[in-house]
């Protein structure tokens, strides 16, 4: 088992549980709640049963899988559970899924009777690398990503590699998006060695280390003032995309396949704006496309991404604001860019995927 430690908690890397078990014995919380959505329930609360056989008493809050239930009417289906349970300020929430269940869970729990415990267990790849520190919680709002939300840290977090094991091939591409991103930001020692591997070599060792890049990075700027901004890198634009995928598609776009498209039209403005050398974007394309399919859209939607985009947390007066890369393993934030550059980027996209 390893540690790191956060804001003000520490994230265990313990396949065991062990490490649960022995921070619920340390503590007397008048009831626990576990929420899972109906693939946790299937494939991960098992593991959990199994790893805390002596843990009897608890309720389960169940909600529907998918960015889409990520929203206000199922927030206020939490709340009314956890009322019917009796939850109170000496509460614990435990939050077992991936992102949608860790942003809503962490989001419940921090509002309810105005912040009770909770602790995430990430069972997604995408979950582990990102949304699994930082203390950021949140709902969508319609086609919006995150645009209600708090600040709130987890009492702790217990990253375990057994949840990796239930999931399918597709949901391990979308988590390693992510994985990439920290490599392409921050470190490009990472970067160039994660761009060499197969999906099924995810381990350990690299969930760690996505973490330990993100860690630094939000123990520097808890709040999102200033550095914290680069972990946006491919988000401007690929929250758009989602947005719109998931409103418009009949098989929406995951979140690291809407964002692997997304940090392809970043790194293009990165190149145009910011000094990105061409070879490198030329390397982050191929890198991105080597592991996600090509997303087909044309300008007909580009007023519709444009209007996403212009609701975007890290907007100022108007101006829509980029993370983008200067070098490879190097980022840059409070970048505004004009919207005739940004559909400069999403007809770079079209034209790319059509050679």
């Amino acid at each position: 088992m390893e540690v790191i430690e956060s804001l003000g908690y520490q994230v265990y890397f313990d396949d065991t549980l062990a490490s649960l078990e022995a921070f619920l014995a340390e503590r007397n919380y008048s009831k626990i709640i576990v929420l899972v959505d109906t693939n946790t329930l299937d494939n991960c609360l098992p593991l959990f049963q199994q790893a805390l056989p002596n843990l009897a008493n608890y309720d389960v809050i169940e909600v529907d899988p998918g960015e889409e239930n990520k929203n206000i009417d199922f927030c206020i289906g939490v709340w009314h559970n956890m009322l019917d349970f009796g939850a109170d300020r000496h509460s614990l929430m435990i939050n077992l899924g991936g992102g949608v269940v860790t942003d809503m869970g962490g989001f419940a729990a921090s509002t309810f009777k105005r912040g009770m415990d909770f602790i995430q267990i990430p069972t997604t790849l995408l979950s582990q690398v990102d949304a699994s520190v930082g203390g950021k919680t949140g709902i969508d709002m319609g086609s919006v990503k995150n645009i209600i939300g708090t600040f709130a840290q987890p009492q702790a977090v217990f990253i375990s590699s057994q949840f990796l094991k239930t999931l399918d091939q597709r949901q391990l591409i979308s988590g390693f998006a992510e994985v990439i991103k920290h490599g392409l930001i921050f470190d490009r020692a990472y970067y160039e060695r994660v761009k060499t591997l197969e999906i099924d070599q995810i381990d350990n060792s690299l969930v760690k280390h996505s973490v330990s890049i993100k860690n630094h990075v939000i123990l520097e700027d808890p709040k999102e003032k200033g550095l914290r901004k680069i972990l946006n890198f491919g988000h401007t634009i690929g929250h758009a995309i989602e947005g719109y995928s998931l409103l418009n598609d009949a098989s929406p776009l995951l979140h690291g396949e809407a964002i692997a498209v997304g940090m392809i039209c970043e790194g293009y403005l990165s190149h145009k704006l910011n000094g990105l050398p061409l070879d490198e974007l030329n390397d982050l394309i191929q890198t991105f496309r080597k592991y996600f399919n090509d997303y087909t859209f044309d300008s007909s939607i580009d007023t519709t991404l444009l209007d996403l985009m212009r609701n975007d947390k890290k907007n100022l007066s108007n101006q829509i604001g980029f993370a983008l890369l200067d070098q490879i393993g190097s980022c840059q934030y409070d970048i505004y860019v004009s919207e005739e550059d940004i559909i400069e980027s999403l007809d770079f996209y079209r034209e790319l995927i059509t050679q």
